[in-house]
């Protein structure tokens, strides 16, 4: 009896151990949520629907003079982040689908490891890549500076690509090996195979990985505001300069005081919404349908 009693207070104590950890995993988050709305606040009740504008004109001296509107930068982390998305997405689908499905146990070996590697490097060593690189060939190739959305979405789709090879990955390893072997039964060929039926039974697992290279790729600081151009204008090419949220913060938080700093908080509020819905996104995505 002493010994059960003994290992039921144990269990306990784990129990509440878990619990307490988690809790201040909850805490922490609603804590920093609180801080980033509530140093938001100066800016929102001071500059109202202003700050939705493009007009961007901090005044260091007299930050209450200044405007504020981030719609330009909003833009920016919109544009960057789809584009990034839409060059690594299926490029990171593709290679899963490659090293799953097609190549051979070398080369699978191979990629595995040089995808692991790829998600170790930094992001201002990437960053460097493409600022000594990826911009004086865009450059050369379309005449212009070589900064711009072009250049952040190419640097974003490198960076996103572990996240969705990875995840890709598991949601086609996950899959029963009776529905590959049904389809080549029925005569179907490998890609007949790899498209009609393995892709779309992988379908929400895919989406998943999606959605969190998305989140990725909208929280990329510096890597961006190397090769992004880092002005102050709302952009309607590929190759003009620009600025993203994060960068615009990163570059203006050592010199920001009063409204001009709480502008810059009410920027990290809207970034840090933009990945709540991306995570709401994947909760309805991977959530399981009630069957009827």
């Amino acid at each position: 009896m002493k010994g059960s009693n003994g290992a039921g207070g144990r269990e306990r104590v784990i129990r509440f151990a878990l619990f307490a950890m988690a809790s201040i995993s909850i805490f922490s988050v609603l804590l920093i949520l609180l801080f980033i709305f509530k140093e938001s606040l100066p800016a929102i009740r001071s500059q109202g629907f202003t700050l939705l504008t493009t007009n961007w004109s901090p005044n260091v001296s007299d930050p209450s003079a200044g405007s504020y509107g981030m719609l330009a930068f909003l833009n920016g982390t919109i544009l960057t982040t789809l584009g990034g998305m839409a060059l690594g997405a299926p490029l990171g689908v593709g290679t899963a689908v490659f090293i799953i499905q097609i190549a051979p146990e070398r080369i699978e070996g191979i990629l595995r490891r040089g995808i692991e590697m790829l998600a170790g490097i930094p992001s201002v060593i990437i960053g460097w890549f493409g600022l000594t690189l990826l911009v004086p060939y865009i450059a050369r190739v379309t005449g212009t500076s070589g900064y711009g959305i072009l250049a952040a979405s190419i640097v974003l789709a490198v960076m996103v690509l572990p996240t969705v090879v990875v995840l890709s990955m598991e949601a086609l390893k996950s899959l029963p090996h009776e529905l590959e072997e049904a389809s080549l039964a029925m005569g179907a060929t490998r890609w007949q195979t790899i498209r009609h039926a393995l892709l779309p039974a992988a379908r929400r697992g895919i989406l998943v990985a999606v959605i969190l290279g998305m989140g990725r790729a909208i929280g990329e600081t510096m890597a961006v505001q190397m090769v992004v151009g880092n002005a102050r204008q709302l952009a309607f090419s590929l190759t003009e300069r620009t600025s993203t949220l994060t960068s615009r913060i990163i570059t203006d938080m050592g010199e920001s005081t009063g409204v001009f700093r709480s502008a810059l908080f009410a920027q990290g509020l809207v970034l840090l919404l933009l990945v709540m819905l991306l995570i709401l996104g994947v909760k309805l995505v991977s959530r399981d349908k009630k069957v009827k």
